[in-house]
This record gives structure tokens, sequence and C-alpha cells, in this order.
């Protein structure tokens, strides 16, 4: 990729690891005030926004984020015709370069915001850093997992693992929420 990019990954996982329940939605049991601060706070200091055409990270400036959206529904690149700072983005028909260069994105940091498949995708790319927050209090029985490694029973911290990541940091974001910063 031209210029110096960043990648980094942000989820919040229950404690079976999932991000969403059965139905693919995140339900409000995995929603906490201080992730969707911390989550906030970061977005607001990367470039673009990579997720899936259901992950949103719903925040009042949302619109306002340079952003690529991981889809089937274009065979390549595409505008989006509901928002001009988003492009669509079919990975099967363009790289990830020519989606960058589609939003102007030629160096800075690329944040990846779910869902599974595009976790997924970026494991073979390679993060940086992944922020894992984990609500160890809830699960999610045949929800959706982090990676798709998750299907099989893997932890996502085996996955991360798996792809080379070292756990470097940890926290508590309140007293049911823990972060871990993984990193290359």
């Amino acid at each position: 990729m031209p210029g110096s990019v960043r990648i980094e990954g942000y989820a919040i996982a229950s404690a079976d690891g999932m991000i969403a329940d059965a139905s693919g939605f995140m339900p409000d049991s995995l929603k906490f005030e201080a992730d969707q601060r911390f989550l906030s706070d970061a977005l607001d200091r990367v470039q673009v926004v990579c997720h899936g055409r259901l992950s949103h990270e719903g925040h009042p400036e949302s619109h306002a984020r340079r952003r690529l959206i991981l889809t089937r529904r274009v065979s390549d690149l595409a505008p989006d015709p509901d928002n001009r700072n988003t492009c669509l983005w079919n990975p099967a028909g363009a790289t990830l370069e020519e989606a960058c260069a589609a939003v102007d994105f030629a160096g800075g940091t690329l944040a990846i915001a779910g869902g599974t498949e595009v976790f997924s995708l970026f494991l073979k790319i390679g993060y940086d850093i992944f922020y894992l927050a984990r609500a160890e209090q809830v699960r999610l029985p045949g929800g959706v997992p982090v990676f798709c490694q998750g299907r099989f029973g893997q932890s996502p911290e085996d996955v991360l693992r798996d792809a080379g990541l070292k756990p470097t940091e940890s926290r508590w974001l309140d007293n049911e929420l823990s972060l871990v910063k993984w990193t290359a």
C-alpha cells in the first residue's frame, strides 16, 4: 500500500466469543457505555473506518467519517448513494489499495469495526493492533463469532495468537468489561 498504513481492529465479545446474537444483531446486553466511549474516541483519531454492511458504530458523527463498507452487492467498488464519505467495496473485485484510493486514503490509520467476515479478512492482510473487549458475564449461544474460526470453537484470543499477535496491555473499561490490546 502506498504511504504508511496502520490497521487497527476493534471488537467487543461475549464470554463465548460472540459479537452478535443468533439473529445477527448486537443485543443490548453487549452494549456498554465504557466500550462505546472507547470506540468513539478511537474512531475520532483514525482516517478511515472499514466494516461490513450490518456493522456501524452508530455515533452522532458516524456519517462524517470516511468509510469502506464491505459487501458482495457490488462487483468491485461503488460510491454509497446514501453517504458521500462512503465507498462500497467487494474484496473479490478490488484490492485494498484500490479501495483506499477510492476514499482518498494514502496513509494513516484504518480502523476495522466488524463483522466476522471483515475481521477475518484483515487477519490475512495483517493487523498492527487489535483491541478486544470482553463482557465475561454475557453469553450469546448460537451467536455470531468475532472471527470465522469461532464457528469451530476457537476463541478470539487463540485466533489472534495464531495470526501472530500478542497481548501487550490489559485493563478494565468498567467493572464488567475488560480490554486487551493485541499487537503484531
